[in-house]
């Protein structure tokens, strides 16, 4: 069948209408509540986020703590409301000789029992003096399970190592990392349907509620202080600070962090250390509201919009019950959410060349396609395609996608897979929880507590969506859990059942989770679905520079579907052209050792030394004739490459019944099937090449 694609964009229309359906029920203010939680604002870094407020909005004054103040009216009564700005985080603990970050929490902070968890094989953010850069904190590989079988502890801060793309404390300096800088999760304000989602979000709406009440100068008879404190998590440190500096005090609002039930109560206590603080002022009336959340203090807390009109409306009512409820603010934004340029470019000759590489892996790594949904990633690449290639390209039912070049004859085989590790619905309870199964060897943790995409894609094969819209959510996270595997990972999206069937979700659709390619360092890039956007992209780019006129046998290049978790579009390409094959090679991530969780006593190819000559797996292996012409190959083309043995299969296993050796021809990654994966960009320009050598090569049928 001829492949025909327009270009990328097809279904914005659709796009729109999904979304439309969700936002025209939310409050026009929505999008304003929800910038507060993904502000910048460690504990004792706060000046992060408060710089940033002082700068946009007028009448706010800091003291030796860092507290911002500000003071509406004149006299008594005086009150003071309160909220803590600061957000649970790390401080980088130690550097270490190789190149990696260990970390330490500032404070007790959260007491759900998988905050550190849900902090691991995950994107970070390292707040350095010269601005923040990412990194990912170190997960198993999903192919090595068996030898992690026996890790059911619940990960602790004690297991967490940050992997920032250096390979030495020398490289991590260069960075301008050092110890102590604050670290916290990498994601952005988050809401979908009627809720907000994310780190603190009841106590930054709390914060939201201030802000609003203040610059809408609400204030009874007398005067109110409005106070944005420093250093809540340790016991509301900033707060008692602030009360040296205030007038005395009649009254005593504290908007305190989301619970399971909205609280407005009049206490003589906080529970804490400021206690005795409170009770030196003599204070008449102390008053604590919070908000009502789902899932307290877990990454993705969630809290519903109508729960946070109600903080709002109680706040203003106890300041003035005459005071109109004004509107929520958007928070101030902050200067370098990611400073990119920092992680510099390293000595490499090559640069250019990996810049371009850095982007096309931008655009492909950040689509979703989960297996039987590759419309996306297959729409891009045959857009991708030199004119020729495109001219010529070919699918069949499933989807995989092909190109045929060279005279005809016995074919050499290049593939590289489209699908990525991810869920697919399988039930929908009543009240919206969306229940899944897996597709591949999810690393099941690292999903658990995260964002969450919805693939509104019902299509199969060919026909399936080139652009997917998406619906927001969360993968919900166990209340009481006793080891680090979930039984059954479970999704939200804020609908109940009639709802989203509305929208026309259905099970078999498929769930991934939010992901954003960064490079680290000076050559390496994480995403998640590196497997096998890294290979989809290597073989994009080798194709656009060959000259098919100058072969003297046919080769295939072809983009394989529904790889994870059985290898099925392979199998049909193998049954397909299996007969005409001379040899295949399968382009693939090498899972490597050379992480800190791994043994190095196998599968040890270290990021940055080159390709990797895949040459046993747990489905075959390269011959030895092959793997010497291999290695002769590249010899030749002075391209430097590994060789090795890893665990897992490949998408050329299927050829091999039909008497095609299969050689993966893959690039060394870490963490791999979970949102950590890297892979260093010099490898990825050595893969490229490597390919385009191993298509040039005589075919040499023996």
């Amino acid at each position: 069948m001829k492949l025909m694609y327009a270009p990328a964009k097809s279904l914005t229309l659709c796009f729109v209408i999904f979304f439309g359906v969700v936002a025209s029920a939310q409050d026009s203010n929505f999008s304003g509540v929800s910038s507060w939680i993904a502000l910048d604002a460690p504990t004792g870094h706060e000046h992060l986020a408060t710089d940033a407020i002082q700068e946009q909005f007028d009448g706010w004054s800091r003291d030796r703590t860092g507290n911002l103040t500000k003071t509406i009216g004149d006299g008594r009564p005086h009150r003071v409301v309160a909220c803590g700005l600061d957000s649970f985080s790390y401080a980088v603990s130690q550097i270490t000789d190789d190149g990696y970050l260990r970390l330490h929490r500032i404070g007790s902070g959260s007491r759900h029992p998988l905050w550190d968890q849900a902090h691991a094989g995950q994107q970070l953010r390292i707040l350095t003096r010269s601005g923040p850069l990412v990194g990912v904190t170190a997960i198993a590989n999903g192919h090595f399970a068996a030898q992690h079988r026996e890790e059911t502890a619940i990960i602790t801060q004690n297991d967490l190592w940050l992997d920032v793309g250096a390979a030495s404390a020398s490289e991590v300096a260069e960075m301008g990392i050092q110890l102590l800088d604050p670290v916290l999760r990498h994601i952005p304000a988050w809401s979908y349907a009627n809720e907000l989602a994310g780190p603190r979000a009841g106590a930054r709406v709390g914060c939201a509620a201030v802000m609003a009440a203040a610059e809408a100068g609400v204030n009874g008879a007398g005067s109110t202080s409005y106070v944005l404190s420093t250093q809540q998590v340790f016991g509301w440190v900033g707060l008692g600070a602030a009360l040296r500096w205030l007038p005395a005090l009649n009254e005593l609002v504290i908007v305190a962090p989301g619970e399971s039930a909205h609280r407005n109560e009049e206490v003589t206590e906080v529970g804490t250390r400021l206690d005795s603080r409170l009770t030196s002022r003599n204070i008449a009336s102390i008053r604590i509201i919070s908000p009502r959340v789902a899932d307290a203090g877990a990454l993705m807390e969630r809290i519903d919009y109508a729960a946070a009109e109600e903080l709002l409306a109680t706040l203003v009512n106890t300041i003035d019950p005459s005071a109109s409820i004004p509107a929520w603010l958007p928070a101030p934004g902050q200067a370098g959410v990611l400073n990119a340029e920092s992680s510099r470019w390293g000595q490499s000759q090559n640069a250019s060349r990996l810049q371009e590489i850095e982007q096309w892996l931008d655009q492909l790594a950040e689509r979703s396609a989960v297996p039987g949904h590759e419309g996306p990633i297959r729409s891009f690449v045959y857009n991708g395609l030199p004119q020729w290639a495109r001219d010529t390209a070919q699918t069949d039912d499933m989807g995989n996608m092909w190109v045929e070049f060279g005279p005809v004859g016995e074919t050499t085989v290049f593939v590289a897979h489209m699908d990525e590790v991810g869920y697919q619905i399988a039930s929908i309870d009543p009240d919206g929880t969306v229940n899944l199964d897996r597709l591949g060897g999810v690393v099941t943790p690292a999903w658990e507590g995260q964002p969450s995409l919805l693939q509104l894609d019902s299509g199969y094969g060919p026909l399936s969506a080139a652009e997917s819209p998406q619906l927001r959510g969360v993968f919900l996270s166990r209340d009481n859990p006793i080891q680090k595997q979930p039984e059954q990972v479970r999704a939200w999206y804020g609908l109940n059942a009639e709802q989203l069937a509305s929208m026309g979700v259905e099970p078999g659709m498929g769930v991934t989770g939010y992901k954003e390619g960064h490079r680290m360092g000076a050559y390496r890039y994480s995403s998640r679905s590196l497997d096998d956007r890294v290979g989809t992209t290597a073989l994009l780019l080798a194709i656009q520079n060959i000259d098919p006129a100058t072969l003297d046998h046919r080769v295939v290049f072809a983009w394989s579907v529904r790889e994870e978790g059985g290898l099925r579009g392979a199998s049909e390409l193998a049954s397909r052209m299996g007969m005409r094959t001379r040899r295949v090679y399968s382009i693939d991530t090498f899972v490597s050792s050379d992480t800190p969780l791994e043994s190095p006593h196998f599968a040890y190819a270290p990021l940055g030394s080159g390709p990797v000559l895949r040459s046993i797996e747990n489905a075959g292996m390269a011959i030895p004739y092959e793997l010497d012409r291999n290695r002769a190959i590249a010899a030749d083309a002075n391209i430097a490459v590994q060789i090795g043995l890893t665990q897992g299969s490949t998408d050329g296993t299927g050829f091999t019944f039909y008497g095609a050796p299969n050689a993966g021809l893959s690039w060394p990654g870490r963490y791999s099937h979970s949102p950590a994966e890297i892979a260093d960009l010099r490898d990825v320009e050595g893969l490229i090449r490597l390919i385009q050598a191993m298509a040039e090569a005589p075919l040499d049928v023996n």
